[in-house]
């Protein structure tokens, strides 16, 4: 609930984190080879904004793109 923004909905996105070793074929090793993969999260850019929703400011959480994007009026 608390990092997701309150305008479109975008929130956080599974991923991975891939760790190899190993020096490239083309730097003459024997190639990168994978040892691990982890699972991350992709947090979205979240600011605290004042708004005015419904005639009255409130602060809340809004993605940068949808700042970027003039989806909000600031108070």
């Amino acid at each position: 609930m608390s990092r997701i923004c309150e305008i479109c909905g975008k929130g956080p996105i599974a991923g991975r984190s891939i760790s190899r070793r190993g020096l490239a074929k083309k730097k003459g090793g024997v190639g990168r080879k994978i040892t691990g993969v982890t699972k991350r999260r992709f947090l979205p850019n979240l600011q605290t904004v004042r708004v005015i929703l419904k005639g009255s400011p409130r602060r809340i959480k809004v993605c940068t793109s949808c700042i970027k994007a003039g989806k909000i009026q600031k108070a």
